[in-house]
C-alpha cells in the first residue's frame, strides 16, 4: 500500500496547479516576447540547484523579473516535486550551505522566510539562518502565512509586514545556550 501524500505536497500540487493555470497566458506571452528579443539558443535560463536529499536538478525559468514571472515560471518544478511553493532558497551544488544536513530533508521553495524577510528592519537578516529557522519550525500554517505574505509583497505593498507568530525572531534564535556576545 502506498503512503498518503504529506499535506504540504498536497498544497504544492493543488495550489501550484491552480497558479500555473492562471499564470499560463501571461507566461506564454512573456515567453514569446523573450524569444523575439533574445538571440537564438533558448528562452529559458537553466541553472543546476540542490534539491531534496542533496540531489542536483536543473532549474529552468524565464529570466523575466517583471510581475515575478521568473518565479511563476518555476511552478513546473513544484508540480514535478523538485521544489515546493515554500522552502529554503535553491542553492547551487558548490555553495557552502548546499550540503548542510538540515537542507536535505526539505525541497527548496519558490518563496520562504528568507525571501519575505529580505529588506526588513530586523537585525536578523542572514538568509541562511532564516532558511534554517524555517526548516526547524516548518508547519503548514507557516507555509500559508508565507504564501500570503509573498502575494501581498508581489502586489507592491512595502509597509511593515510580519508573518503571524514570527515577529519574535531574533539573531539569538540559533545561538547555543549560554552564548554571550560579551565573552
Amino acid at each position: 500500500m502506498r503512503p498518503s501524500p504529506h499535506p504540504k505536497r498536497i498544497l504544492d500540487l493543488a495550489l501550484g496547479s491552480a497558479l500555473l493555470a492562471l499564470a499560463a497566458p501571461l507566461l506564454l506571452a512573456a515567453t514569446v516576447a523573450t524569444a523575439l528579443r533574445r538571440p537564438p539558443g533558448g528562452v529559458f535560463a537553466a541553472e543546476t540547484r540542490t534539491g531534496l536529499g542533496g540531489r542536483p536538478f536543473t532549474l529552468r525559468y524565464l529570466p523575466v523579473r517583471r510581475f515575478r514571472l521568473d518565479a511563476l515560471s518555476r511552478l513546473p518544478h513544484v508540480l514535478r516535486g523538485e521544489m515546493s511553493l515554500v522552502g529554503p532558497a535553491p542553492l547551487p551544488p558548490g555553495h557552502p550551505a548546499a550540503g548542510a544536513p538540515w537542507r536535505h530533508g526539505v525541497r527548496p521553495g519558490l518563496t520562504g522566510l528568507a525571501q519575505v524577510r529580505r529588506g526588513s528592519a530586523l537585525p536578523w537578516d542572514e538568509p541562511l539562518l532564516l532558511d534554517q529557522h524555517y526548516v526547524e519550525h516548518e508547519w503548514l500554517g507557516l507555509d500559508l502565512a508565507l504564501l500570503l505574505r509573498t502575494v501581498c509583497g508581489w502586489r507592491g505593498s512595502r509597509g511593515s509586514r510580519t508573518v503571524p507568530g514570527q515577529a519574535h525572531l531574533s539573531d539569538a534564535d540559533h545561538r547555543l545556550r549560554g552564548y554571550s556576545a560579551a565573552e
